[in-house]
């Protein structure tokens, strides 16, 4: 059974330092000794490989990896060593997504009311051929959903704030919840913003 500790999340940025991906600390670690990635220290930002990394001394109350007869710093943030692109991940369609899409935020009128004040609606009706996608579906308060009702925003008299579409990967997608705090020196302000608590 893998450890709390191995399953703690790990930034993944890509050759140039843009963040691409978050895995496990188990996946980041076997990517550091296959020497396609290194650690980077988010105090001073210095790379390490392995054999750096697993001699540098734990600071107190710091999370740590037990092994049989030591214990290794866990590593917050990688680089890859070849990888320069940028992601290409799909988030998936699903209601915590959307919530993170919209900033919890009614796509009609602006409010943002308790989250189970919240519906997803259908711009184009499921009544009338609508479908649940990123590009026909949006967050509505239960006020504008009612008024709304089974008709389109042009026969409601009712306009979006701005129009669905399918958002691209970054780390405020991650499918748990949390982050890591030495991660806000690497994602800018503009990542987390879709980062809301749930």
């Amino acid at each position: 059974m893998i450890s709390a500790s191995l399953r703690r999340p790990t930034l993944v940025l890509n050759r140039n330092w843009q963040p691409v991906n978050i895995a496990t600390v188990s996946r980041a670690i076997t990517l550091v000794w296959n020497s396609s990635a290194r650690i980077v220290d988010p105090h001073d930002f210095q790379l390490y490989d392995w054999d750096d990394w697993s001699t540098l001394e734990l600071g107190p109350n710091e999370p740590f990896i037990q092994a049989v007869s030591s214990r290794f710093r866990i590593p917050e943030v990688i680089s890859l060593v070849r990888f320069d692109r940028l992601p290409s991940a799909n988030v998936a369609f699903n209601r915590r997504n959307l919530f993170k899409r919209d900033h919890h935020a009614c796509q009609y009128c602006g409010k943002r009311p308790e989250p189970d004040a919240l519906t997803i609606d259908h711009v184009l009706p499921r009544a009338i051929g609508g479908v649940s996608s990123w590009t026909n579906c949006v967050l509505a308060c239960v006020t504008c959903n009612h008024r709304k009702a089974d008709r389109t925003p042009e026969q409601a008299n009712m306009k979006l704030r701005k129009t669905p579409v399918q958002p691209t990967w970054n780390p405020g997608y991650w499918r748990h919840s949390g982050r890591i705090d030495s991660w806000q020196k690497f994602i800018s302000d503009a990542y987390w913003s879709t980062e809301l608590e749930d």
